[in-house]
């Protein structure tokens, strides 16, 4: 097979080069810039292009397929030719649904927890060291790469929603028509991709109907959005296998968990990690894995990178950062935190970084998100806004719209930076939550350096 990657730079593109490489595919590549961890990754396997740009003297006949990325353009002159010359052309999905034509297809999708929830099936998978293959938006702990495409009889996917590729304008998880699927649950973000929100549900209700005859959508029954949309759009061809939160214990900040009558220790924790969870385990369990071999597999999985995760701790706090960005994963997260540690104070710093999330008319939308936070800051970059071609977001706007007391909005990064180390080190728990990079600082040494302080003192 020889395939060409057109945006070979992608963090998921690349993943999927590399994958095919190992698989013994002929593979090249191209992109107008491509960015570490890529760089390094593309070179290591030999694949990264000699030139930065685009070369369509690399598109010719004798390719069995073009993959396109979602960054690059309708008007890229590879793709041009391509289109010229008759080639099959692929989205990322659509390739990858070519790829896994014969194997059983298990797609997690909803607007939260799609990471987690296929990290914890690849986890259990892995630890029962059954054959699979997969594609997850995460480092994990155990998987040297986010994508892998074997011989392997079973493909998890984490399937998301928002457009493939600049000429495939479905969302991803249409092209991919699970045997399993799941729906973790409904919130409508990205308004510059979804508009209204029945166009939202509108996308869940074709992924519904694309699930194989004979398959099974696994769906959160707690999501009142969800459940009423399950109702409405009922198949007879399938089976459905609703789920909430798993019954369970909280002791000293360590949670046990009951599944199937089974009951194991979780290094997890939260209502939304329970249901992830209890998810997770009915795909297993479709899969032919047991409660007792799902839980014993769960007990060291960690979760993936930046999903509730420890940067540092000692006996008096503990420091997460989280991805969680949307109103509704931010509220999960922070309830999660305070829930799981009752007796701490909890500092939380939320980062505005998305289209939406720099709305003013979207900042409604966060009302109560971070009610539950004791000392609560705000930070967004004022060029993000210019980035984004927005217009200013008055600080007055943000406290407004989530509808906090107290709730602290700051614009620069040495001004966050000052208000954390000033946090007290006694009794607390510090929540960064961000899709972004909080303008540039270095959250990692952040958390070292408030560890450092407490320790000194």
């Amino acid at each position: 097979m020889k395939v060409h990657f057109i945006s070979i730079g992608g963090s998921v593109m690349h993943q999927l080069a590399i994958a095919l490489h190992q698989k013994g595919y002929q593979v090249t590549g191209t992109d107008d810039e491509i960015f570490e961890p890529a760089l390094s990754n593309l070179a290591q396997a030999g694949l990264l292009p000699a030139t930065i740009g685009w070369d369509p003297a690399l598109i010719d006949a004798s390719l069995d397929a073009v993959i396109l990325g979602m960054h690059a353009r309708a008007d890229n002159p590879e793709l041009l030719k391509a289109k010229a010359l008759g080639l099959k052309i692929y989205s990322f999905p659509g390739y990858i649904y070519q790829e896994s034509l014969q194997k059983k297809r298990v797609v997690v999708g909803g607007s939260h927890g799609k990471t987690t929830t296929t990290s914890m099936i690849m986890h259990v998978l892995n630890q029962q060291e059954q054959a699979f293959d997969y594609l997850v938006g995460a480092k994990l702990t155990g998987f040297e790469q986010s994508v892998q495409i074997t011989d392997a009889p079973i493909i998890v996917c984490e399937g998301d929603e928002y457009p493939a590729s600049a000429i495939e304008k479905q969302p991803k998880f249409h092209f991919l028509y699970p045997h399993i699927a799941i729906l973790t649950g409904i919130a409508w973000d990205h308004i510059n991709v979804f508009p209204t929100f029945d166009f939202y549900l509108e996308q869940f209700v074709i992924f519904m109907n694309r699930i194989e005859k004979g398959g099974m959508l696994i769906y959160n029954a707690a999501d009142p959005e969800l459940s009423a949309l399950v109702n409405q759009h009922k198949r007879t061809d399938i089976q459905y296998q609703p789920y909430e939160v798993p019954k369970h214990q909280i002791n000293h900040g360590i949670t046990t968990v009951e599944l199937a009558g089974v009951v194991g220790e979780l290094s997890v924790f939260g209502d939304h990690n329970l249901m992830n969870c209890q998810a997770a385990y009915y795909a297993c369990a479709a899969l032919g894995i047991s409660a007792e071999q799902f839980l014993l597999a769960m007990a060291n999985f960690t979760g993936a990178s930046k999903r509730l995760e420890l940067l540092a701790s000692n006996h008096q706090m503990n420091i997460y950062r989280d991805f969680a960005h949307a109103p509704s994963k931010v509220k999960a997260t922070v309830q999660a935190v305070k829930h799981q540690f009752p007796n701490r104070k909890l500092y939380a710093i939320l980062e505005l970084h998305t289209y939406s999330s720099l709305n003013a008319d979207f900042m409604q939308e966060y009302k109560g998100a971070l009610d539950a936070v004791d000392e609560g800051v705000v930070f967004y970059a004022k060029h993000a806004l210019a980035l984004k071609k927005l217009p200013d977001l008055p600080a007055n706007k943000v406290i407004e719209g989530f509808d906090k007391a107290g709730l602290i909005v700051i614009n620069e990064p040495s001004d966050l930076e000052k208000w954390v180390l000033a946090i007290p080190s006694e009794g607390i728990n510090i929540l960064f939550m961000s899709s972004g990079n909080y303008d540039g600082l270095n959250i990692n040494s952040l958390a070292e350096a408030i560890i450092q302080n407490n320790s000194e003192g």
